[in-house]
């Protein structure tokens, strides 16, 4: 932790941090546009995760449900990680110094694993889970809890001490 210190100061010292930190509506701005893409990561994700388990879309192929809602996903995490970056430019202290952001940022790429488990069988074969029914059940409820846990640990980084 203390060389993620050191790199937090040199951080908050630079003149991008400075000049973020000078503009007084740049941290809800940022907040409000990152608090959004959450809210559309989870219900595209859990768009699929649905359909995944047989209980939503079950008219539309997973392959159908995939192709509309996983850009979705993709696009919000990217929207999700720049946004994070800002705020992590304008307070670098509060997530680096936090080993809850570390925690974060592990369920962030279990999130990304599981999400490229449901997709990757789909370029091979587009019914890959029609037939894979419990192996679905386990693999939604899998994304979801590491959705939560992402959601949890954000907030609470802002209650945790470093």
């Amino acid at each position: 932790m203390h060389a993620l210190k050191g790199i937090s100061d040199w951080l908050a010292a630079s003149s991008l941090s400075l000049s973020l930190q000078g503009i007084g509506w740049m941290v809800p701005t940022v907040q409000t546009v990152h608090i959004l893409a959450i809210a559309a990561v989870l219900a595209s994700a859990s768009m699929v995760n649905l359909r995944l388990v047989g209980v939503g879309a079950s008219s539309q192929t997973m392959n159908a449900v995939s192709a509309r809602f996983v850009p979705w996903v993709w696009s919000a995490i990217v929207l999700l990680a720049f946004s994070g970056s800002i705020l992590i430019l304008i307070e670098p202290a509060r997530p680096l110094t936090n080993p809850v952001f570390f925690v974060k940022l592990a369920l962030i790429v279990g999130v990304v694993l599981v999400m490229l488990a449901i997709v990757l069988p789909l370029r091979r074969d587009a019914s890959y889970w029609d037939s894979r029914r419990r192996i679905g059940w386990g693999v939604a409820t899998l994304s979801w809890v590491l959705w939560v846990g992402v959601i949890c640990a954000g907030r609470w980084i802002a209650y945790t001490l470093s």
